[in-house]
């Protein structure tokens, strides 16, 4: 049951008068998202189906791009609806489903060069798949592909995020799906689904039939309803002070603020006429937390013209943690200590051991660095018949751990240019020729010996800074000069003419091309700078693999930058780079800002940035001491 004219009346009801003074700011899908898990303990990602968020200074938490359109008023209401009723009493049992997965064609490989888990094979198939919810499914592997080398049966395995799930015999003579099946529990969220032959077998495909959940979870998380029953009658004996114990908890922490007297009023005031309408005291709750979703005051970061307490934890925790402040950030703001300098330091440090701050690689290191951009590139499988999704995904989780493990180990941000230390699985293992690697777990590896360092030698930079059948020594300097130095080039003339795409690696390496191309004096500046830069990346193919050619030319890594500076090699661009640590410093410490503040720098904020730089140098370019410069200026700067 729910109250009659849920959920518009309530949000015109609780909608407050917002001071032309106040810079409202609207949460973004991923701070969306966040918010409501660690409100209410809820696994659902409900602002997947808002609108697509605009971007602004390259980041899409910027306030004055992030407008409320009617269709994603309607997003609102109806995810503050759906939240609310599976935070109370969770999900109904989730009706079965059937999913085919086939691992990509391709020619066939020596089954010898595998792991004994054979999870290396190019038959084996690797998908990262959302199981809808928490319950028993069914895996039924076959096998696909040409006629059978010989009769008999083959072991298929089936992984779940590593982890031999289940294995199952099925037919070798068979081609195709085969009814066998075998079951088991898997937790609703995403996981690498993979499965592989477990015996020598060459030249087919394994496929896999999943079915489920067959025995959904349903009612709510002990977790929700901790969070929700503040007053900490679970059992249902709620007495009469229950209704303002918890909607003032709610509100609290969902407005990131203690709620007015008047707000509590208007929340018990909606539980209350719930009650007199029939509804339970459970939905009665749930209308109260439909209300909360709906306001404005969650739904928006509304900041006083001068910044207090409050809003520097809000402001904190959604740049760290893409989300709302937790109980002891709350504490801290209202007894005042946040604004220690002391204290503020030791929140930030607490903050980015937290296990929320891979939050803030994902959202700011992914636009950082543009590896959110790996979800849609699409490399040609005719020149690159390596890349699969689950490269795909391999290199992505690459970026990720190395950047988490910048923040955790507190290393210089330098390591983002020459870093000797890396992560890999056996697949990616294998693209980079490190040995000694099995299986899909990630770990550690040192590079000493390997032509790699850094974030620039990483596949999903040298993808997402590649065209789909090629590399481009342009988009690779370009990217390298916007992210690394702050030193966008501006964009090329009118009517120059493109590079031929068929000479490249036939007629002529890719550097005698763009030789050719930027004798035009209309490019000749900006590539000037791009070229060499780009060039020094040129021994790694468009999906990051090492080379020796392109095509049947001999790969020339070396560069001349204006000034007469020559290097060669990605090694040698690291040399330059790490020579214009404050330029990068600079860098850096501006699209932190900018990614910290939502909004754009402007002049007035350089002499923080000067002093940031000067300061974080002083550090030995420790992470954590950007950071802490950085959030001891959240107070004053607008």
């Amino acid at each position: 049951m729910t109250v009659e004219g849920t959920p518009l009346k309530i949000a015109l009801l609780l909608l407050p008068a917002i001071c032309l003074a106040s810079t409202p700011h609207r949460l973004n899908r991923a701070e969306y998202n966040y918010a409501v898990r660690d409100l209410l303990g809820v696994l659902a990602q409900p602002a997947d189906d808002f609108p697509q968020d605009d971007s602004g200074y390259g980041f899409d938490n910027i306030g004055d791009v992030l407008s409320v359109s009617p269709l994603l008023m309607e997003r609102y209401l109806h995810a503050a609806e759906t939240v609310a009723r599976l935070a109370m009493f969770g999900l109904p049992p989730a009706q079965p489903t059937l999913v085919k997965f086939q691992a990509p064609r391709r020619d066939p490989l020596n089954a010898d060069a595998a792991d004994a888990t054979g999870l290396s094979l190019h038959s084996a198939m690797h998908k990262l798949y959302r199981f809808p919810a928490t319950g028993e499914y069914a895996f039924s592997p076959g096998i696909d592909g040409g006629a059978a080398q010989a009769p008999g049966t083959v072991r298929v395995g089936i992984w779940i995020d590593g982890q031999l799930a289940a294995t199952q015999e099925v037919s070798a003579a068979a081609a195709g799906r085969q009814r066998l099946e075998t079951r088991a529990k898997v937790s609703g969220g995403e996981h690498v689904l993979s499965v592989t032959f477990l015996d020598p077998f060459i030249g087919r495909v394994a496929v896999l039939d999943l079915g489920g959940p067959f025995d959904g979870t349903a009612g709510p998380s002990p977790e929700s309803l901790k969070l929700i029953y503040s007053c900490g009658h679970l059992d249902g004996r709620h007495t009469p002070a229950c209704d303002r114990i918890i909607v003032t908890n709610l509100a609290r922490r969902a407005y990131r603020r203690p709620p007015s007297a008047a707000e509590i009023e208007k929340l018990t005031g909606l539980m209350a006429l719930a009650k007199q309408q029939g509804a339970s005291y459970d939905e009665a709750v749930s209308a109260a937390i439909e209300a909360v979703l709906v306001s404005p005051n969650f739904v928006f970061r509304v900041e006083k013209p001068q910044p207090g307490a409050y809003e520097l934890a809000s402001r904190l925790s959604f740049w760290l943690w893409s989300s709302i402040p937790d109980d002891e950030l709350l504490r801290a703001a209202g007894n005042g200590s946040l604004r220690k300098p002391a204290v503020l330091e030791a929140q930030v440090h607490r903050m980015l051991a937290d296990a929320k701050s891979a939050r803030f690689v994902e959202n700011f290191g992914g636009q950082w660095l543009e590896t959110r951009r790996l979800e849609s590139v699409k490399p040609d499988v005719r020149k690159f018949p390596d890349f699969d999704d689950y490269l795909r995904y391999s290199m992505r989780r690459e970026t990720e751990l190395f950047f988490e493990n910048v923040i955790h180990e507190d290393r210089g941000i330098l390591d983002f240019i020459d870093g000797r230390t890396t992560f890999v699985n056996q697949r990616l293992a294998a693209l980079y020729g490190i040995p000694n690697v099995s299986g899909t777990e990630f770990r550690k590896v040192d590079l000493t010996g390997i032509p790699r360092a850094g974030v620039l030698t990483q596949a999903s930079v040298l993808t997402v800074s590649s065209y789909a059948n090629r590399t481009s020594p342009v988009l690779r300097g370009k990217w390298i000069l916007e992210n690394f130095l702050n030193a966008a080039p501006p964009p090329p003339p009118p009517d120059v003419p493109n590079l031929d795409e068929s000479a490249a690696g036939t007629s002529g390496s890719m550097r005698r091309q763009m030789e050719q191309h930027r004798a035009n004096p209309a490019c000749a500046g900006c590539h000037s700078m791009m070229d060499p830069i780009g060039f020094s990346l040129e021994n790694y193919d468009g999906i990051g693999k090492w080379r020796d050619k392109d095509g049947s030319f001999p790969i020339d890594a070396s560069g001349t930058l204006p000034g007469g500076r020559e290097f060669s090699g990605a090694a040698g661009l690291q040399e330059v780079l790490r020579g214009k640590a404050q330029d990068f410093t600079r860098c850096l410490t501006q699209k932190m800002m900018t990614y910290a503040l939502g909004r754009g720098l402007e002049q007035s904020d350089n002499a923080a940035l000067d002093d940031i730089v000067k300061r974080v140098a002083a550090h030995r370019y420790k992470f954590s001491s950007l950071v802490v410069e950085i959030a001891r200026r959240m107070e004053t700067q607008q």
